[in-house]
């Protein structure tokens, strides 16, 4: 039977129950466990795709499609299982499955209810997502205390009166502040959070006490006393400059032989083996170089919207002992103040994003890159800016557009694949009141890349796989365009319809790619593609200064 930990915050949101978790997770991982995870969040949106990025943050997608919360991220970043659908659960999915089982009958006419049919639904989600592994991390989102996670607290709390004490434990995250005029660390919001869960029938196990000063060993004994959790137990959670520190920070605080030890596993693990952690936080502390990259995108002034993206030109600075530092441009920047303020960075990346606003500064960003050598890397959108540039300036196509932003467009290169793949092979102008047509395209998929392309060198390999979301498509239409303008397609789908990446070989480093690749990107391996972008980047640096 799968070992459950699972993982509440108290006192105020954001103190880094996602971090937490997946950092416990990696270390149990090191000590030989399978382990997966799960988010419980408490929302009525069935999933966050349709949420506005200012507001949620990034959508992270997993290898099966599903648009999931940015956590997921976290969890597959610290642990090698890949995650699914099942690995995400909304209120608003639990009631929706609820609803549908009580129109098809399921529940024979009886009054269906919270308890048990709501609670009965995430525990069975629970479950599923969780069976066949050594430990199941579940962190319940948002804050103890809140209307709507009450009825995912129930639930847990059934699932440990169920399965007993050594199959279920409770992690408690919460805040131990420090009073700047009283000069201490105060311990009355973390009793008071663990009351809270109390009065609910849930006695935390362990405590994580996340402060900004280390914890002194008479609060330690203070928080055990008022809250009934052992002295050994309680422990703290510092900030740190690096995220990655933390599975070292609590195992050096026994964390992971804490949980061994409450869920009975003793003799299923063995010492943690984190030298690849080390490695990580030893290429954090000591970089041998330093780049400045400059991220173009939609929605820098909320950057939790780009969590992947940030984290993956990290990572691929990691692989070579580099600082990245990253300059957060919004493209209407770009827009309305040009293309200096582009002046000076080592780098440009253009991320994806949906709608009109700015699209025409990504554009202008792909044009200066292109014309100044700056290495370029465009993901979705920003793979679609490129081309509408090179058609725009190299191919003498001044009305080349996408068609998410003008459907009448004089050349619709980026197009809904009903927009331009007829059976007479002509382009289907979409009228303005018709459905929008095609599907999102969701999920991991693979690529045949084009032998002798920048592609193919740095994945090293024919055919990849990465993950995907967007609607719109490159329009085939316009494929001997590009090439004739300097712009080669260096990867398509494995049927060859779909347009995946695109290089330019003049350039010293000029790559898009229609899929995500942030998203499978990890500290301990970085993503061949970030890599290679980086590594450009040195180089580039490099020509600066020796000029």
């Amino acid at each position: 039977m799968t070992r459950l930990i699972f993982v509440t915050g108290g006192v105020v949101s954001s103190l880094g129950k996602g971090i937490a978790a997946a950092s416990l997770a990696a270390i149990l991982e090191a000590r030989g466990l399978k382990i997966t995870m799960m988010k419980l969040d408490p929302y009525l949106n069935v999933d966050p795709g349709t949420m506005s990025p200012f507001q949620h943050g990034e959508v992270y997608v997993t290898d099966d499609g599903a648009e999931t919360d940015l956590d997921l991220g976290h969890y597959e970043r610290f642990v090698r299982t890949h995650l699914t659908r099942r690995n995400s659960i909304t209120t608003g999915r639990i009631y929706d499955n609820v609803i549908r089982k009580e129109r098809r009958g399921d529940y024979l006419g009886g009054t269906v209810q919270v308890i048990p049919h709501v609670t009965d639904e995430i525990k069975h989600a629970i479950y599923t997502a969780t069976e066949g592994f050594d430990v199941g991390l579940v962190e319940i989102g948002g804050t103890v205390g809140d209307i709507e996670s009450l009825p995912f607290l129930e639930a847990i709390r059934q699932i440990r009166s169920e399965r007993g004490p050594d199959r279920a434990i409770f992690l408690h995250l919460t805040l131990v502040p420090y009073i700047a005029a009283a000069g201490e660390l105060k311990t009355k919001p973390t009793q008071h959070s663990v009351k809270e869960l109390r009065s609910i029938g849930i006695q935390p196990d362990i405590l994580l006490c996340r402060s900004e000063h280390p914890l002194p060993d008479g609060d330690r004994r203070k928080i055990a006393l008022f809250t009934n959790v052992p002295e050994e137990a309680v422990i703290s959670c510092l900030d740190v400059d690096t995220i990655y520190k933390l599975p070292l920070f609590l195992h050096e605080q026994g964390l992971d032989e804490i949980a061994i030890r409450r869920l009975r596993l003793e003799d299923k693990v063995g010492p943690a083996d984190l030298h690849e952690w080390q490695a990580v936080v030893d290429a954090v502390e000591h970089p041998v170089d330093e780049v400045t990259i400059a991220v173009v995108g939609k929605y820098v002034d909320h950057q939790d919207a780009y969590k992947s993206i940030g984290e993956a030109l990290r990572h691929g600075g990691l692989r070579q002992r580099t600082r990245v530092r990253l300059k957060w441009l919004e493209s209407e920047q770009v827009e309305t103040d040009g293309v200096s303020v582009l002046a000076g960075v080592d780098g440009i990346l253009v991320p994806g994003g949906f709608g009109d606003r700015g699209f025409e500064g990504k554009v202008l960003t792909s044009k200066y890159a292109r014309e100044h050598g700056v290495p370029y890397f465009g993901i979705c959108y920003g793979m679609q800016a490129a081309v509408v540039d090179v058609l725009r300036h190299k191919a003498g196509l001044p009305g080349a557009n996408t068609t998410e932003i003008d459907r009448h467009c004089a050349d619709p290169a980026i197009a809904l694949i009903t927009e331009w793949r007829t059976a007479s092979g002509e382009i289907e102008r979409r009228s303005a009141d018709s459905d929008l047509g095609g599907t999102m395209r969701l999920g991991l998929q693979e690529c045949r890349l084009k032998p002798g392309t920048l592609a193919h060198k740095l994945y090293g390999q024919e055919v990849v796989a990465e993950r995907h979301r967007h609607r719109y498509e490159f329009n085939n239409a316009y494929r001997e365009a590009v090439e004739q303008a300097g712009m080669t397609i260096s990867a398509q789908s494995m049927d060859g319809l779909l347009v995946e990446m695109v290089e330019i070989p003049s350039h010293p480093w000029f790559l898009a790619c229609q899929a995500h690749p942030e998203f499978l990107s990890t500290p301990r391996y970085g993503h061949p593609l970030f890599t290679g972008f980086i590594e450009a980047a040195r180089h580039a640096k490099a020509r600066h200064t020796q000029g």
